[in-house]
């Protein structure tokens, strides 16, 4: 238990530089751009700045899947040359009631009207269900599930929308998450205008699908030819393609893209949709287009560019290529990142000055220095030698702390410099229950050497139980929390693997140390 190897110690020690080396960057600048300068980021309430709460209007996603499926009968039924009486689009029961003019093509209508329905590829549900009635009137009822999985998908691509946009900015840090079931906390740090902050989200970003010109050069350094644009990849802006400046389908007539698997090759692929705009232009260009290369441009940067490899009739279509499930999905979430699936509406804004943030760290820094001094003198005075192994272990369990959240380029938050504190209580109690026990094993008589042993032996159990339900249930709180919560839990959480490691290998390392150079008759603790 006391024995440590020189392999052992190597380890531990290295350890602890580790942790100073990555903590040192929050206190200098980068010296080269090329450096993984890896820092702490301050939060909303320490370096100020504008949070701004917005929901996504669900009604709009419901009243738009309404829009596309009444577009869709009517071109179904003017292919079949049926005419109808009324379409009804009802928004509060979710579907879409049709009258006809002749009931006697009541079932020609409604067999017309079955290639509007799309299946599921992952559960095989189908989106919508169609019942006929023979006095001519047919309704189309959207699916609940698929109307859950709409909105949810609403508002990820509404989150992926806002990141792009306020990306474009430079702004550094920003933090967007989503909140409950439609609504996105928007934080950016050291910007105090919410309003400049809904001019970011409101910019349109426009997306177009171009033909690629395949005779064009562009590694050739000179000018494109005329007609062609060389533009960017996404991914890797090194690589330009050659795309033509006519614009053949235009982004706004895309109403879905969704990955999924071939039922032919069980290959990863992007299914996507148009609306009767967009499905009768793309159908034109891919018919006359097939084995060519289609571009896929979001503000003048190329997204992909894959291989038209059928005709693409019926505005449905399907991108394959070498995807994986990752790639695949977001390809589709590019695709339908074009522009914002139902409206945001704003339902709290506030800004926090950076004089704020200031006087936070300034109150924060101040209960830090003083709990930290408190506890010291505390562990000097009730255990002697013992505790200054303990508060040198504590200093040591700060510097791990500032590395591993450095590391993970983590967010300090005003509840996460109280983490911080309540760590330090939690580290302390550590090292107290060891020279308690310390103590009580001395008092029985036993010798120095066999009380430090049973000491650390017997207080083993009791700090690890104590420190896994505390890790386990801050976890959940960082699961299940969003916002300062999540920042307060993670604080706890790294604190707690630090401190495990400085009280049972730092503090029993250097008493060991000390007991082999020294040799006493009775422990001073």
């Amino acid at each position: 238990m006391m024995y440590f190897s020189r392999l052992k110690t190597t380890v531990i020690l290295a350890v602890c530089l580790l942790g100073l080396l990555l903590g040192l960057p929050n206190l200098f600048s980068a010296p080269a751009p090329w450096l993984p300068w890896r820092t702490v980021h301050l939060g909303l309430d320490l370096r100020g700045g504008s949070y701004l709460l917005l929901e996504v209007d669900m009604k709009a996603v419901v009243k738009e899947r309404l829009d596309n499926l009444a577009d869709g009968i009517r071109q179904a039924l003017r292919e079949k040359q049926i005419f109808y009486q009324s379409l009804d689009e009802q928004q509060d029961q979710d579907r879409v009631v049709l009258r006809l003019r002749d009931a006697t093509k009541t079932d020609a209508a409604a067999a017309a009207l079955r290639s509007l329905i799309s299946i599921d590829p992952n559960n095989g549900q189908a989106d919508l269900s169609i019942d006929s009635n023979p006095n001519g009137t047919i309704t189309l009822a959207l699916s609940q599930a698929a109307l859950a999985q709409r909105a949810t998908g609403a508002v990820d691509q509404s989150i992926e929308i806002v990141r792009r946009r306020i990306d474009e900015t430079g702004v550094v840090d920003p933090q967007i998450t989503r909140q409950g079931q439609s609504r996105i906390v928007v934080q950016l740090p050291g910007i105090s205008d919410p309003d400049r902050i809904k001019q970011l989200i409101g910019k349109t970003a426009h997306m177009t699908f171009r033909l690629v010109d395949e005779t064009a050069n562009p590694m050739s350094g000179g000018p494109p030819p005329p007609g062609d644009d060389y533009l960017p990849m996404q991914d890797n802006p090194a690589v330009k393609i050659a795309v033509r400046k006519r614009i053949d389908v235009d982004g706004a007539d895309l109403t879905d893209a969704r990955a999924g698997t071939s039922p032919e090759t069980g290959e990863w692929v992007v299914n996507f949709t148009f609306n009767s705009v967009g499905a009768r232009r793309f159908a034109d260009v891919s018919r006359a287009n097939v084995n060519h290369r289609f571009a896929i441009v979001l503000d003048d940067k190329v997204i992909s560019a894959p291989v038209i490899r059928e005709a693409i009739t019926g505005g449905r279509g399907q991108i394959s290529g070498s995807f994986t499930a990752q790639s695949a999905n977001d390809l589709a979430v590019l695709l339908r990142a074009g522009a914002l699936p139902a409206p945001l509406t704003t339902v709290e804004e506030r800004s926090v000055g950076p004089e704020l943030g200031a006087d936070s760290i300034r109150a924060g820094a101040i209960s830090l220095v003083a709990g930290f001094m408190f506890v010291i003198a505390f562990m000097g005075i009730f255990y002697g030698l013992f505790g200054w192994f303990a508060n040198l272990a504590l200093l040591v369990n700060l510097v791990l702390m500032l590395g591993v959240m450095s590391l993970l380029q983590a967010t300090l938050t005003l509840p996460g410099m109280a983490g911080i504190l309540l760590t330090l209580g939690m580290a302390v109690d550590a090292n107290i229950l060891i020279n308690e026990r310390i103590r009580e094993e001395q008092k029985l008589g036993r010798p120095p050497l066999q009380a430090l042993e049973h000491g650390f032996k017997r207080a083993y159990s009791t700090i690890f139980d104590s420190n896994a339900t505390a890790f386990l249930a801050h976890v959940m709180l960082f699961v299940f929390g969003s916002g300062p919560v999540r920042g307060f839990a993670v604080t706890i959480t790294v604190g707690i693997a630090t401190s495990l490691f400085t009280s049972w290998m730092l503090t029993r390392l250097m008493v060991s140390r000390w007991y082999v150079a020294n040799r006493p008759k009775l422990l001073p603790v």
